[in-house]
């Protein structure tokens, strides 16, 4: 771990949480037993909104902040050789991309929790004029580690004096680097963005396939629910079609059972009467029986009375 890994870092944290981890950042430096870098770490500058906004801008654009610092050396060409009209022309171009990388700057902050009022967003604004307007602000801001916002307000067509640098490491003392250097370092500058540019892409594609694979594991438990609700769905047809069987069978036993029950009760109403009718016969039986007898005894009565005479 070194300074500029962890200013790398730093700078991309909201300013509400800068000292925090900031503080963090040091107390691993001097655990790892490295107190200079601890020091080094507690004298960098918590930015303001406006630097922030700037530096994560430029982590998620790096292609579309260079595309701008390199207008403006266009734009500087330009103002030796095109004429008003052409000006004008770029001039409103300008603007138009200003304002479409200041809105940028605005959805980035939003999203990473920390929305910006119109005046910060006035200020990040400014800032990428200022990168247009200079080289050694262009550089600044392609670093990403702005502690306050820049400006170029004074700044005549000519774009007048550079503004002044707020940013982490500071600046070389002297006003203007020699070219063959500031080059360099707008090159290096410009590489370190490309490398955020390569690692948030990496980050994205992995994010992406990330995404993926839980999307087809959602898909997956998706279509495996779906075949089981379509499989619960027929079982409950199958029930419901065999519930609807055993009540109309139900309706059948119980008028079956009703049929019974009357013909029981017939019969047993049948069976009463045969037993009173066989009971009748019974006692018409025992009387003829008891005629019969009567007549068999008057019958011998009779036949021994002559001979008694």
């Amino acid at each position: 771990m070194d300074l500029d890994e962890v200013a790398e870092e730093l700078y991309a944290v909201p300013p509400g949480q800068f000292v925090a981890a900031r503080t963090e950042a040091a107390r691993r430096a001097r655990a790892a037993g490295d107190r200079a870098l601890a020091r080094e770490i507690g004298t960098l500058t918590r930015p303001t909104a406006a630097a922030w906004a700037c530096n994560v801008l430029v982590r998620e654009q790096p292609d579309e902040i260079a595309g701008l610092v390199e207008l403006g050396d266009l734009l500087r060409e330009a103002q030796q050789t095109l004429a008003g009209d052409e000006l004008r022309q770029l001039g409103t171009q300008r603007s138009r991309l200003l304002a479409a990388l200041t809105r940028r700057a605005r959805a980035v902050a939003t999203r990473r929790g920390t929305p910006l009022s119109d005046a910060v967003a006035d200020q990040v604004e400014e800032t990428l004029r200022a990168a247009l307007a200079d080289p050694d602000a262009g550089e600044a801001l392609l670093g990403g580690r702005l502690t306050a916002p820049l400006s170029s307000r004074g700044l005549g067509p000519g774009f007048g004096t550079r503004p002044d640098l707020r940013v982490v490491p500071p600046p070389r003392t002297g006003r203007t680097a020699p070219a063959p250097e500031r080059n360099a370092r707008v090159d290096a500058a410009r590489r370190a963005a490309e490398q955020r540019r390569r690692a948030a892409q990496e980050r994205r594609e992995r994010e992406l396939a990330a995404a993926r694979e839980e999307a087809g594991t959602a898909e997956r438990e998706a279509a495996e629910a779906e075949e089981a609700a379509r499989a619960a769905h027929e079982r409950a047809g199958r029930a419901a079609r065999r519930q609807e069987e055993l009540t109309a069978r139900v309706g059948e036993l119980e008028a079956e059972l009703e049929r019974v029950r009357a013909d029981a009760e017939a019969a047993g109403a049948e069976a009463a009467r045969t037993g009173r009718r066989a009971a009748a016969a019974r006692r018409a039986a025992r009387r003829a029986a008891a005629d019969r007898d009567r007549t068999a005894d008057r019958v011998t009565e009779l036949e021994q009375a002559p001979l008694e005479a």
